[in-house]
């Protein structure tokens, strides 16, 4: 793999940073008439049905599970189903309701800081250098300050706190689900996005009708906003994410978490009327900095 990303993935990760800094706000305008699962499940299900119809049309298919790489590739699948769509969506949307979107946007963040230690073990090329591990501890500071240490004395009856870190969970995930995707044999990748958000599908909506019942068709602003969830930041999303972490791998991909932090504040100061705490903003000047070192090239030393 080549050590520059290229104009093309630059531009798709601007995309996707926008994309993913709006769908903070979106989800707070679902859950007007939504549960949080089920709008994790409708977004999954929505982006599927949009890219299963799209691979129908090209007549590229899924992949085959009639041979080993393509048992590899589905077992690939469900892992970014779940972890880079079931699993945060549900964890994200259940946070809203206790969080700011720019809250949860900023916990976006630390996403690099996750992938460093992962993708220097799993993947080829991707080492821990000494700039890396001086960022990872600057950035992992800033998290402290992000969810406040009542976070970690919460016992339970403490929502905002079970909300912060619910939020910091799912950018766990969405570093595992990169792993994962740079991982994945060689396949189409629209097929691949197709078979991620169907796995995805499969897993939450099951547990949407047991934790929330089916639901009534929400109204407008919140009908609008689980639509545009399930085209925008699912489907296309999905799809200019395998491509990025494919071709340029986990740890570029993991830096269009430094535009979606800025994106949600935004949205959600522009939009929403949200009021943020001061320590969000000193956590996100610790977490960016750390993750702008860790992406600062090492400097040689002269034989």
């Amino acid at each position: 793999m080549s050590t520059s990303p290229g104009t093309a993935n630059w531009i798709k990760l601007i995309i996707l940073g926008l994309i993913w800094g709006s769908s903070f706000m979106a989800v707070t305008l679902a859950l007007q008439g939504l549960g949080p699962v089920t709008i994790a499940a409708v977004r999954i299900s929505l982006g599927a049905a949009s890219l299963l119809a799209i691979i129908s049309v090209m007549r590229i298919g899924l992949p085959s599970l009639h041979n080993g790489q393509g048992r590899v590739i589905w077992l690939c699948a469900l892992g970014m189903g779940f972890f880079t769509n079931a699993l945060p969506f549900t964890l994200l949307s259940w946070g809203q309701t206790y969080v700011a979107s720019g809250f949860a946007g900023v916990c976006m963040a630390v996403v690099p800081l996750f992938v460093l230690p992962l993708a220097h073990v799993l993947v080829p090329g991707e080492r821990m250098t000494l700039n890396r591990a001086l960022g990872f501890a600057i950035g992992f500071s800033g998290v402290l300050t992000l969810i406040g240490f009542k976070a970690f004395a919460s016992a339970g009856s403490d929502f905002e706190s079970l909300a912060r870190l619910a939020c910091l969970a799912a950018a766990l995930c969405y570093a595992i689900g990169s792993i994962i995707t740079r991982l994945c044999p060689s396949v189409n990748l629209l097929s691949l996005s197709a078979a991620a958000l169907s796995c995805g599908a499969v897993m939450i909506v099951p547990m949407a009708l047991w934790q929330e019942g089916l639901p009534s068709l929400p109204q407008g602003q919140s009908l609008l906003a689980v639509l545009y969830l399930g085209l925008v930041p699912t489907a296309l999303a999905q799809v200019l994410l395998v491509q990025v972490a494919r071709s340029a791998g986990p740890s570029f991909l993991s830096t269009v978490n430094y535009q979606v932090p800025v994106w949600s504040v935004f949205f959600g100061a522009l939009l929403l009327n949200e009021t943020l705490p001061p320590q969000l903003f000193a956590a996100l000047i610790l977490i960016l900095g750390g993750l702008l070192l860790s992406r600062a090239p090492a400097h040689r030393q002269r034989p």
